[in-house]
């Protein structure tokens, strides 16, 4: 079926895509927000200090870090820009399987890339935690992380952020608000962590974990001799069965010592740490879990 306009409805969001480099590990992508600089894209696409965009017309800055939130995957960047191109978001609340879901991205290299589909389903996912995501059948690619997935009328619905089977996963416009109007948490650990599932000896079935992918220098964690790939699975008091029991364990403000389990290299022997919480990060940090 042919949609009225679609060729420039596509064009107006490759506008407002930009491309993402940070930290020397690829590209991604990113959705100006706002025509005075404001670009939304997801934390995990941020790996360092220094962000570099593109924009479709060639122009290249140096973007300062606004805030990252790793456990919701966001991150709210600014380049000092007027009158860019801003995407326009819809209520991802009214969403509905089967409409048209548009995605923009940079996968493998490929600039403004397009990819169509329709959306699946709108609300959490099994073994994803609580969180709503926007599932749609739309086919994604490494680079693609941060960019736009939008409705048959250009409006952003999501922000695309991983692939589950067959299903593309973004973080819905309403989150992405949320994000905007109240920053990240006030208590940080300083991860990046991805859910994982680790096998048990002797055909006892499989664990849930957080495998740490990043360690922010001189927070928490880093204070407590944590690493990348260490896996977290839990509290003294609680193991981890989704990626929001990490949030759970952080919430309050107090100083206060968290006390944790995790495994490095054996998976058969379980490590134990205290980690002294209560110290934030600052707030221009690339990282804050």
């Amino acid at each position: 079926m042919a949609i009225p306009g679609f060729g420039e409805i596509a064009e107006q969001l490759r506008r407002s895509t930009v491309l993402i480099q940070s930290g020397g590990r690829g590209a991604g992508s990113g959705v100006i927000w706002s025509s005075d600089g404001v670009v939304v894209t997801n934390a995990h696409v941020i790996r360092g200090s220094r962000v570099n965009f593109q924009l479709w017309d060639g122009r290249e800055f140096e973007a300062s870090i606004g805030s990252r939130d790793p456990r919701r995957d966001l991150a709210h960047l600014h380049i000092d820009a007027e009158n860019l191109p801003a995407a326009s978001a819809a209520d991802s609340s009214q969403l509905r399987p089967g409409e048209l879901a548009i995605a923009i991205g940079n996968p493998m290299g490929f600039v403004g890339a397009l990819a169509t589909g329709v959306i699946h389903a709108v609300g959490p996912l099994r073994g994803l935690g609580r969180q709503a995501w926007v599932q749609a059948d739309v086919r994604l690619a490494p680079g693609n992380s941060g960019g736009p997935l939008a409705n048959a009328h250009g409006r952003i619905v999501g922000i695309n952020t991983m692939v589950a089977g067959r299903l593309a996963l973004a973080i819905p416009s309403n989150s992405v608000r949320d994000f905007l109007s109240t920053g990240p948490a006030n208590v940080c650990l300083g991860v990046t962590v991805h859910p994982t599932y680790i096998p048990r000896p002797a055909g006892a079935g499989k664990t849930f974990g957080l495998v740490i992918l990043e360690v922010e220098p001189g927070s928490p964690a880093d204070l407590a001799s944590l690493m990348s790939g260490d896996i977290l699975l839990g509290t003294e008091d609680k193991a981890f069965t989704a990626i929001e029991d990490l949030s759970g364990a952080l919430q309050g403000s107090s100083p206060r010592v968290l006390r944790a389990e995790f495994l490095r290299g054996d998976y058969s022997k379980i490590r134990r740490v205290a980690v002294q919480l209560g110290t934030q990060l600052p707030a221009r940090s690339p990282v804050a879990a």
